[in-house]
């Protein structure tokens, strides 16, 4: 795994490139975010997400399933208030609603 210190490779340039442009109280899963660069896969997103994520907008990039990283559900549940997050009864955020297919295929990733 990459050390924080280093700098982002030009595909975790990418990717973080990709979850900034997220609007608020919309979110992708690291698998969508893969398959929108074509390249990598979610383990590699979540890998970029765990090194050089925090200044980002880390909390609308989720497991398929709706949860965020492990250790940051507290964290993520106070972004999903303020941004109105569209949530399940469960707690998980409604991918359904809330997912966002990326940017205008007009405007370069």
């Amino acid at each position: 795994m990459p050390r924080p210190d280093s700098h982002p490779t030009e595909y975790a340039e990418r990717v973080l490139d990709i979850v900034e442009r997220i609007p608020p109280g919309r979110v992708m899963s690291y698998g969508d975010i893969a398959e929108l660069l074509g390249e990598g896969g979610p383990r590699q997103v979540g890998t970029v997400m765990s090194v050089w994520g925090g200044g980002v907008p880390w909390w609308r990039v989720l497991r398929a399933d709706g949860t965020p990283a492990p250790g940051l559900e507290v964290r993520a549940r106070s972004h999903y208030a303020a941004e109105g997050t569209p949530l399940r009864p469960s707690g998980r955020v409604d991918m359904a609603v809330a997912r966002w297919e990326g940017p205008d295929p007009s405007d370069p990733v």
